[in-house]
C-alpha cells in the first residue's frame, strides 16, 4: 500500500519538473481503465490502451510493438495480477509508474462464492475450456471486474487525477476539475440507475459470463444461472437438457451474452422457451473513447438489463 501511496510522489521526479509543458503518455491495459481515463485527461490528451477490446485480459500474448508502448508510458494502469496474469513480467523491465488498481485504497472488491456459488451449470469434461473472457472464478479469488461499479469507477478517477497532475503541474487544475465533474456525473448516474433497476429486482436472468457481480450487487440485482460453455467445444447433450430445465423453471426469463460474439449454445438453449436474448457489453467494446465513454458503458449496461427484464 506504501508504494501505491508514493507513486505519485515519485512522478514529477521521473519525469522531471523543469519540463512542465511535456506531454504524458498514458497508457491501461484495457478499455473500461481507458474510458475512465478520458474522462478525466478531457481536453488534454487521451490514453491509449494495450489490450484490443474484444482480446482475452487473462491470456493476451504481448507483441513487441506492446512492449514498446509499455515502455514508452509515462504512467501505465492495469486492474492487477487477478485479471491480466500476462502482465507482471512484462512490467519487471518497465520504467514509470504502473498502477495496478484492484490495490488502490478505498475500493469495494467482491471475491468469487460471496454469492452464487451454487448456480453454476458446469460440464466437468469442459471445465477447462476458455471463453475470450474467460478468468479464474474459484471460489475466494477476486472478482476483477470490478469497473463495473461506479463507485470503484470514482476512486480509479480520484487516483489518476491525482497522477496526472504530479506528471504535468501545468494542467494540473483541468486533471483534478474533470476528475470531479466525472464523480459528480457517476453519483447521479448512480441514483438514476437505482431508481430504474429498483423495479426490476426479483425478475430472473442468466448469464454466460459471471462479470457481473459488482453491478449487481449495486443494485439489488441477481442472477439465476450462469452458463457455462468453452466456446471450441459444444458441451454434451445432457448438459444442454439441464441448462433448458433451468430456463424451463424459470419461466420467462432473459439470458445475457457479451460482445462481439453471441456464443453457439445460446440459440440451441433458448429455443422454444420464453426466453430473450440480449448483449451486455461489459468491456466496452462498442463504446467510443471520450469523456462520457465510461458513463455510457454503465449506462448502456444498466439500460439493457432493465429494458429486457421489464419486458418479462
Amino acid at each position: 500500500m506504501i508504494r501505491l501511496l508514493s507513486i505519485p510522489l515519485i512522478i514529477a521526479l521521473l519525469i522531471g519538473t523543469t519540463s512542465a509543458q511535456a506531454e504524458i503518455k498514458v497508457l491501461t491495459s484495457i478499455k473500461p481503465l481507458q474510458l475512465i481515463a478520458a474522462a478525466v485527461q478531457d481536453g488534454v490528451g487521451e490514453a491509449d490502451v494495450l489490450l484490443p477490446a474484444s482480446a482475452s485480459a487473462h491470456h493476451y500474448a504481448l507483441r513487441p510493438s506492446d512492449v514498446r508502448r509499455l515502455q514508452e508510458a509515462t504512467l501505465f494502469y492495469w486492474v492487477g495480477p487477478d485479471l491480466e496474469n500476462f502482465l507482471p513480467r512484462a512490467l519487471n523491465g518497465r520504467q514509470g509508474p504502473s498502477v495496478a488498481v484492484q490495490e488502490l485504497p478505498g475500493l469495494t472488491l467482491r471475491h468469487f462464492g460471496e454469492a452464487h456459488a451454487h448456480d453454476h451449470e458446469h460440464e466437468h469434461e469442459h471445465e477447462h475450456e476458455h471463453d475470450d473472457h474467460d478468468h479464474d472464478h474459484r471460489p475466494g479469488s477476486l472478482d476483477a471486474h470490478l469497473w463495473l461499479l461506479p463507485a470503484n469507477a470514482r476512486v480509479i478517477a480520484e487516483r489518476m487525477a491525482a497522477d496526472f497532475a504530479a506528471a504535468d503541474p501545468t494542467n494540473a487544475e483541468r486533471y483534478q476539475a474533470n476528475g470531479r465533474a466525472f464523480s459528480e456525473r457517476i453519483e447521479a448516474l448512480d441514483q438514476r440507475l437505482r431508481q430504474r433497476l429498483a423495479n426490476v429486482q426479483n425478475k430472473p436472468f442468466f448469464v454466460f459470463h459471471q462479470a457481473y457481480d459488482y453491478f449487481e450487487a449495486a443494485y439489488g440485482l441477481s442472477h439465476s444461472g450462469v452458463f457455462t460453455a468453452g466456446s471450441e467445444v459444444q458441451p454434451g447433450a445432457r448438459h444442454v437438457a439441464a441448462m433448458r430445465e433451468r430456463l424451463q423453471q424459470a419461466g420467462p426469463s432473459c439470458v445475457f451474452s457479451e460482445p462481439p460474439m453471441r456464443p453457439r449454445l445460446a440459440e440451441t438453449l433458448t429455443s422454444g422457451l420464453p426466453a430473450t436474448m440480449a448483449e451486455l457489453d461489459v468491456l466496452g467494446v462498442e463504446q467510443k473513447v471520450d469523456a462520457q465513454g465510461y458513463e455510457r458503458l454503465i449506462e448502456e449496461l444498466g439500460s439493457t438489463l432493465a429494458s429486457c427484464l421489464e419486458s418479462l
